[in-house]
Order: structure tokens, then C-alpha cells, then sequence
């Protein structure tokens, strides 16, 4: 079911969704329709709502005919109107209908009348007969006996009120008052005023079949945030926040607490605050945006695998360190959507998430935690049916804040979802020379997956609500500058191949799950084999004790148990226990990976026992050369919490 495309294939597949992208588009993963719509209220004179009120929505050029119902707030509705000129009647038995009101809806635009509706006035009462008149004028009288001695008796016992009731006899004698004049209905009191964008997005009644992926529920989805609603919500703003805690304990028992190996687990025996990250998405008027800022470890272990930043000046790992997130675009209406952002994004190579709360487990294997969590450039979002994503890539380059060499990064993804229990998505990279200081080597890569909701009954009380399972297979390779594709003559073999597949079932109503799984990497050459950060080393310094020459192998497997307990929506409890082996020795052992005295600033360069730097393994003398402790195998146990808003 998974096809892997050869590098050729990419390059053609990227060319063709390029070429049918239009000029002009529209923006917003959700992309909107290119309608307009009324949100109006029917109120009657003195300001209070109105419910049952038929209205008429009529436009102007005779293509259109609506008739809705005010609700019990006296709200009425319409959506997916063309835009242009409308005609707005409302009517309800017994109160005068205002005249016709004209109103203009505009493309990706809400109208908002409101319609006063007056009450029928009484007929004028008839002009009395002096007899009738003088009986009417003796009735009053009694009336006014019948008060006056209620008033005297309750307040018999109180001072004089300083404005005396009026008198049988003075009410006998006054002349009569006019009849006062009619008045006017009170002015309809308007309601407190909140911003347009402030207030909450227009919920789409039915089910969605023009925005894109809204037809179904996808939050079963691996690597795919499971709230089903958000907490607050404006027309504007979008808010997102989320902490990731957990401790971990490595078998191995490093005395240095640090793990290597791996983009989720870093520390051993401690508990660790993983992310924090608060921002959201901005969108008004076709004009979006997303930031989310990136605080906790993987403000430190996400930019140490990014080797860009040792070209040129400026440091760009400050400059980026804190940020997960940020770019601005336009959102284009075409067919189902089109957007065109630019600046940092998350990278959809390896399934997973880059944000663990979204993933079926917390360490994944090696296809998603070897391959890049984020791009920086430019994408484009085509949505050609509610069903399909084409998003061409124009990057820097692998997981890169700059450019490493002379080629820029190209690459896309093909997202496409025929059914709620199906998604297939393949994501293609190439083009880039992403090897620091070797501007002749070219990276090609394709990454492939398949998630299918084989059980799904939601209701089923304390027992298996859903089971689904995931598989992903990429393949890739460098050339050029010393190395190819397949070995021989021209230079070792540079390439990656691995896999990952995984099983969960969730019951009680989704409040449970569990997950099984795991996969497989083969690396000869080690260009995606992240590097143990021995004495310090990243990406850009490398390391001694374990290079990543031409004809380096690298051959790993690993498997996990995952627990979830999820109470809400917004929280995740978990438990993990997990095995990773290599063929070479890469895990950090008992003597960790920490120089005697601490990391020496030379990670670069081999250790000797006294903390001094050496050029070559031999260069130490009587004092001898320190060795890190590194094992084949790793064994974790590990739990933690996570939040999401």
C-alpha cells in the first residue's frame, strides 16, 4: 500500500503540482469558501428579541430566494450566499413589519441587520356620551374613596407623609386632565458592542463539505492533536498552549543523567520540563499567521541538530532558539483553498508530530526521530476538493535555519483523505546539498504513510471504542562529493532506509489507550544517525567518538509500550516503557558521556583524563585518554503529563 518514489518521481510529481498551482489564491489550513453570509437578529420596538419571525432574504438580481426563523434569541441565519445586493422581510402575526432592508454581502464577509418589528397600535377608543361620560366620572369617585381609605389605614400608625394623598372632595372638584398625548415607542436599546473579530467564529451547521478534511473526524489520527473543541475562540485568534512534563529512567544508569539518541528523551533519572510553548494562529480577512514559541529542552536539543548554523555570520540558533513556529501568509480563494505562507513550519517527514501530546507514543522510532521537525522558506497549500492537500515546499533545507551550500531544499507533501478511517500521505525532499562544507553532495529523500481506523464504535461504553494502526516506510540517499546512492567506484553507499509501524486500541470511550510498536533504521554513512552530544557536540563541531564518514554504518531497531490516560480533552497522563539496540556502540553507559571536570569546549577534538583538548587519540601522554561509556542497548521507563490548549 506504501509507495516509495524513487527521486526521479519527486522531482516530476513536484513539478506538475507547481505548474497546476494557480497564480491567485486564498489562505487558512480551513480554507473558506468564497460566500458570504447573514447573522441578523429580529427585535421587537422596545430592543428584546424576537423569536418565530419569518424572514425573507430575497436578492436583489432574482437568483436567489431564502426564508429562515428567527430563534429563541431572535437570531436568524443564512450561509453560503453569492455575493451581491439583498433584499431582508421579516413577518410575524400581529406586529408591523418594517420596510424592506437593502443589505450588501460581501465575499468572505458576515452581514449583520437587525429588523425592528413595531406592535399594532389600539384603534382610538370612541368619543363617550355625556351620560355615559358622568357615569364613567362616578365610578372614578368610588375608586378613588376605596383607595384613599386602604392609604389611611396602612399608615395610621406612620408620621404624615410630607405630600398628602388627594382628597375624595379635591379630587371632586379639579377639573379633568386632559388626555395625555400619544408617545413614542422607546428607541430599541442597542446591544454592548464587541469588536467583530473578537467575537467567536460563525459555527457551519450540517457537515462542512467545502472545507478541507471538516467532512470528518480525524483527531484518531497519529501525529495529530486529538481536541475535538477549543477553549477560546475568536474570528481574529486562535489561541494554543501546551506544557509537556515527564521523568525518564534509562536502565543504563549514566551518572551524567544524558541520554543520546534521540529528539524526545534527554535526561535520565530527573524530571524534566520537555515544552512550553504558548502562541496560536491569527486570521482575519484572508490575512493569517501562527506563532508558537518554544521554551523548556527542546529550546536547547532542537537547534543542536540543526548544522546551518555554521555558515556565515550571525548567530542563528539564538535567533531561533526560542520560536517552534512563526510565519505569515494569504489564504487565496481557489477550488477548495489556497494558501502561501512563508517562514518557519512544521516539517510532516516521519508521521509523528513534532509536538509529542499529538503522537500515539513519546518516543517514536527512528524514520520520525531522525527526520526534520521543521523547514524554514516558503510552502504552498492547494486543496483542490475537501479531500486532498498538494503542498510544494521552497526551503532552506534539511531541518535548517540557513542555507548549507549553493542548493536550496525542494520538496512537498500529498496529503489525501477519500475517508474518515483512511489517510495516505507521501512527502518528498530534494534538490538540497545539505552537508556542511561539501557543496557537491546532494540529499534526495521520500517519505511515506498509510493510518487506517479498522474499528470505530464510539458508544460502546466501557469497552474498545476504536483501534487503528499506522505505517510509514522512507527511503533516501546522498550523492556527489564522495559518495552515492548505491556504492562502487564513485564512492560509498550514502543511504537511509527504515520503517515504524504501530497498533493502538482505545476504550471507555476514548479515555484509554494503548499502543504497541516500533520499527528500523539502516544508515551506511550515518548522515541522518543523530549524534550523541559527547562533550558537548552537535551538529556543527561532530565528534571523534563517533563520526559520520563515508562507509560509517549505523543499524538500529527499537520497540515501545505506550499507556494513555485521558481524562479530557486537554490532557494526556502517560506511561512508557521502551527498548532501543544498535549494532555499534551508541547509548550512553554507566560512565556517561561528560569529560572528567565537564565538557572542555573542544567537543570537536578527543578528550584526555585531565580535561585538555587533543588533536589525535595518541596525543594525551602518561595522562591518558578519556573514553565515553557507550552501549548497544537502552532500556527507558518513563512517564509524564501533558497539556493542551
Amino acid at each position: 500500500m506504501i509507495n516509495i518514489y524513487r527521486h526521479t518521481g519527486c522531482l516530476l510529481i513536484l513539478s506538475v503540482a507547481l505548474a497546476l498551482v494557480p497564480s491567485s489564491a486564498r489562505a487558512g489550513e480551513a480554507a473558506g469558501p468564497g460566500f458570504g453570509a447573514l447573522r441578523g437578529v429580529t427585535l421587537d420596538a422596545g430592543g428584546q428579541p424576537l423569536a418565530m419571525v419569518r424572514v425573507a432574504i430575497h436578492s436583489t438580481d432574482g437568483s436567489t430566494d431564502h426564508q429562515v426563523f428567527s430563534d429563541a434569541d431572535g437570531v436568524f441565519a443564512a450561509d453560503h450566499l453569492t455575493p451581491g445586493s439583498y433584499l431582508i422581510t421579516a413577518t410575524k402575526e400581529g406586529l408591523i413589519s418594517p420596510p424592506a432592508t437593502a443589505v450588501e454581502v460581501a465575499q468572505n464577509q458576515t452581514a449583520r441587520p437587525s429588523l425592528v418589528l413595531a406592535t399594532v397600535e389600539p384603534a382610538p377608543a370612541a368619543t363617550l356620551a355625556p351620560a355615559a361620560l358622568e357615569k364613567e366620572l362616578e365610578a372614578m369617585k368610588e375608586r378613588i374613596a376605596v383607595l384613599e381609605a386602604a392609604l389611611k389605614a396602612r399608615t395610621a400608625a406612620e408620621p404624615p407623609s410630607a405630600t398628602a394623598a388627594p382628597s375624595a372632595k379635591a379630587a371632586e372638584t379639579a377639573p379633568a386632565a386632559p388626555p395625555a398625548p400619544p408617545q413614542p415607542a422607546p428607541a430599541p436599546q442597542a446591544a454592548p458592542a464587541i469588536p467583530e473579530a473578537l467575537q467567536a467564529p460563525d459555527s457551519t451547521p450540517g457537515v462542512d463539505n467545502f472545507t478541507p478534511f471538516a467532512y470528518g473526524d480525524f483527531t484518531w489520527l497519529n501525529g495529530t492533536p486529538r481536541n475535538k473543541d477549543t477553549v477560546l475562540d475568536t474570528k481574529f485568534f486562535t489561541p494554543e498552549i501546551r506544557f509537556d512534563t515527564h521523568f525518564m529512567e534509562d536502565f543504563n544508569q549514566p551518572k551524567d543523567h544524558s541520554m543520546g539518541g534521540s529528539t524526545e528523551s534527554f535526561r535520565s533519572g530527573e524530571f524534566q520540563l520537555e515544552q512550553v510553548s504558548v502562541g496560536g494562529d491569527f486570521h482575519w480577512q484572508n490575512v493569517r499567521g501562527r506563532i508558537l514559541t518554544m521554551f523548556g529542552m527542546f529550546a536547547t536539543t532542537t537547534p543542536r541538530n540543526d548544522a546551518s548554523a555554521g555558515v556565515g555570520q550571525w548567530d542563528l540558533r539564538d535567533a531561533y532558539r526560542y520560536i517552534s513556529e512563526a510565519w505569515g501568509g494569504y489564504h487565496f480563494n481557489v477550488n477548495h483553498g489556497l494558501n502561501v505562507d512563508a517562514g518557519i513550519f512544521v516539517s510532516y517527514i516521519g508521521l509523528f508530530s513534532y509536538y509529542n501530546y499529538d503522537n500515539w507514543t513519546y518516543q517514536p522510532s527512528f524514520v520520525s526521530s531522525n527526520t526534520p521537525w521543521f523547514f524554514n522558506g516558503l510552502r504552498i497549500q492547494w486543496f483542490p476538493t475537501n479531500k486532498l492537500k498538494i503542498e510544494p515546499w521552497i526551503i532552506n533545507g534539511w531541518q535548517s535555519y540557513a542555507k548549507f551550500n549553493g542548493h536550496r531544499g525542494l520538496g512537498g507533501q500529498i496529503l489525501y483523505r477519500p475517508h474518515e478511517w483512511l489517510s495516505l500521505v507521501f512527502n518528498n525532499y530534494g534538490n538540497g546539498t545539505d552537508t556542511l562544507g561539501n557543496p557537491g553532495r546532494s540529499r534526495i529523500h521520500t517519505d511515506d504513510s498509510v493510518e487506517v481506523r479498522y474499528f470505530n464504535k464510539p458508544d460502546n461504553g466501557s469497552g474498545i471504542s476504536k483501534m487503528a494502526f499506522s505505517f510509514t516506510a522512507d527511503a533516501g540517499c546522498e550523492y556527489g562529493g564522495g559518495v552515492t546512492c548505491h556504492g562502487g567506484k564513485a564512492g560509498p553507499k550514502q543511504a537511509f532506509l527504515g520503517w515504524m509501524v504501530y497498533n493502538r486500541i482505545w476504550w471507555n470511550k476514548d479515555k484509554y489507550a494503548i499502543t504497541l510498536g516500533g520499527g528500523m533504521m539502516t544508515n551506511p554513512g550515518r548522515y541522518l544517525t543523530l549524534l550523541p552530544p559527547i562533550n558537548g557536540a552537535d551538529a556543527v563541531s561532530g565528534s571523534p567518538y563517533f563520526t559520520a564518514n563515508p562507509g560509517d554504518k549505523a543499524h538500529m531497531w527499537d520497540t515501545t509500550a505506550t499507556f494513555h490516560w485521558m481524562p479530557k480533552q486537554y490532557i494526556t497522563w502517560w506511561f512508557e516503557g521502551g527498548y532501543r539496540h544498535s549494532d555499534v556502540p551508541y547509548w550512553s553507559g554507566r560512565g556517561g558521556i561528560t569529560p572528567p571536570g565537564g565538557n572542555n569546549g573542544f567537543p570537536s577534538q578527543f578528550v584526555c583524563n585531565d580535561g585538555s583538548p587533543s588533536l589525535t587519540s595518541t596525543g594525551c601522554g602518561s595522562v591518558g585518554l578519556w573514553t565515553p561509556d557507550l552501549r548497544h542497548g537502552q532500556a527507558v521507563i518513563a512517564a509524564g503529563v501533558m497539556v493542551k490548549f
